[in-house]
């Protein structure tokens, strides 16, 4: 017997249902909080109906609307761009601290912004890094369980199949979509509990090796990333302090852990385009000296990179560092889809800006002073790019100054 097509409604239902299984792994009585593109009204409707199914209490969601945000920087006053809506955030951040879950829907246009003046672009970004600082801490922190997936939007489609019809181009990316977030699967949740076992072995054998720093070489790039002290390696599913498990990303291909902020050295290039707040920033080139970014450089959207760099002090520090095989699946899809969800799991990437608490030893129970003397950043960004490829090789440095061999041309040794 042949086994019927999928049709586009049963895969999103799919999706739907593995967000809040396997993502959110939302627990009966429980609120959720979803933000979305207004294009994502379908899916949204789906995560609701099985959020209920799941035992959520309440489900409320907050949308955005990319012509409504492009009419901000045509019309508005110059001084409202230093303005954000801290009542909203403080809002979310009180909701999260009374155990609601939080879901993000991402598919923005990539180059919504690409037209504005990146100063207007920076003000308003720092506005509203500040103001959902609250919120964001209990996020970074994993005190609640949280997920971030994407939707299809046109906008979106058009830019990663630019060659192709807006409907050809949509279908394509959810295409590519569904496979990466293992929703092809005959059982996408059995998938997932298969991949998060690779991951956690992965994570286990490097938190064994407890290496001093990562060295990463290959064109453009010779840099050395010291681990902070008590760093732990982690990927896939993780128990957030509320004690639910949850994939915080989907998809995802990265192992990950926390560098010290002061013992990042070289210099590296980006090896796929950083799509930022609607800004493009291709070809990243910076060098670090005691963990600090002291020249930077880009082929394209450089203005705002250096924007971001202003942003605090910790933005010119780095807060994450992740290994993906350029084998991953999302790599051997052949595609950039200018959104760093994706982007981030086709290649190994470092992080601009905050560290996540979870990427340290009992790092639930540590005082942020007793994070810092750790190593750990503090930043209101946190920004990934990509700097692996099959050009670029990895060695672990033991303690003792040794390099042992972990990636060659991109794979795992």
């Amino acid at each position: 017997m042949h086994k019927p097509i999928a049709t586009h409604d049963m895969r999103l239902d799919k999706f739907a249902e593995t967000a809040v299984k396997v993502g959110l792994g939302l627990a009966h009585g429980q609120e959720l909080v979803m933000t979305a593109p207004i294009e994502a009204l379908p899916l949204v409707r789906r995560i609701t109906e099985h959020a209920y199914r799941a035992g959520a209490s309440l489900v409320t969601t907050l949308f955005s609307d990319e012509e409504s945000t492009l009419a901000r920087y045509r019309f508005a006053p110059d001084d409202a761009f230093d303005t954000a809506t801290g009542w909203l955030f403080d809002g979310m951040a009180a909701a999260y601290a009374r155990g609601a879950a939080r879901l993000a829907i991402a598919g923005e246009d990539p180059a919504l912004l690409a037209g504005q003046d990146p100063a207007r672009v920076a003000r308003a970004n720092r506005a509203r890094s500040a103001a959902y600082k609250p919120a964001q801490k209990l996020i970074v922190g994993f005190d609640i369980n949280w997920n971030i997936i994407s939707y299809a939007s046109p906008a979106w489609a058009r830019t990663v199949f630019p060659n192709e019809s807006e409907e050809v181009a949509v279908a394509k990316l959810w295409d590519a979509i569904f496979a990466a977030s293992r929703i092809d699967a005959e059982d996408p949740i059995a998938a997932w509990a298969r991949h998060n076992g690779n991951l956690h072995a992965r994570a286990a054998h490097l938190n064994n090796k407890r290496y001093s720093a990562l060295h990463f070489t290959g064109p453009g790039t010779d840099l050395t990333v010291g681990l902070a002290d008590e760093h732990e390696w982690h990927g896939g599913s993780a128990k957030a302090k509320n004690g639910i498990t949850c994939n915080p990303n989907i998809p995802t291909e990265e192992v990950f852990t926390t560098p010290h902020r002061d013992r990042v050295s070289g210099h590296v290039s980006s090896t796929k385009p950083l799509s930022y707040q609607g800004t493009l920033i291709d070809k990243i080139s910076v060098r670090f000296e005691g963990g600090n970014i002291v020249e930077a450089d880009a082929a394209s959207g450089k203005d705002v990179l250096s924007k971001v760099l202003e942003t605090d002090v910790g933005s010119r520090h780095l807060g994450e560092v992740a290994l993906v095989p350029f084998s991953s699946p999302i790599s051997k899809s052949g595609l950039l889809f200018y959104n760093t969800l994706f982007d981030e799991n086709a290649a190994s990437h470092i992080a601009l800006g905050q560290s996540y608490s979870q990427c340290f030893i009992n790092g639930g129970s540590l005082s942020p002073e007793e994070l810092a003397a750790r190593g750990a950043n503090n930043s209101l960004i946190h920004i990934d790019w990509m700097i692996g490829s099959g050009e670029i090789d990895v060695d672990g440095i033991t303690a003792a100054g040794a390099a042992e061999p972990l990636m060659r041309k991109g794979e795992w040794v």
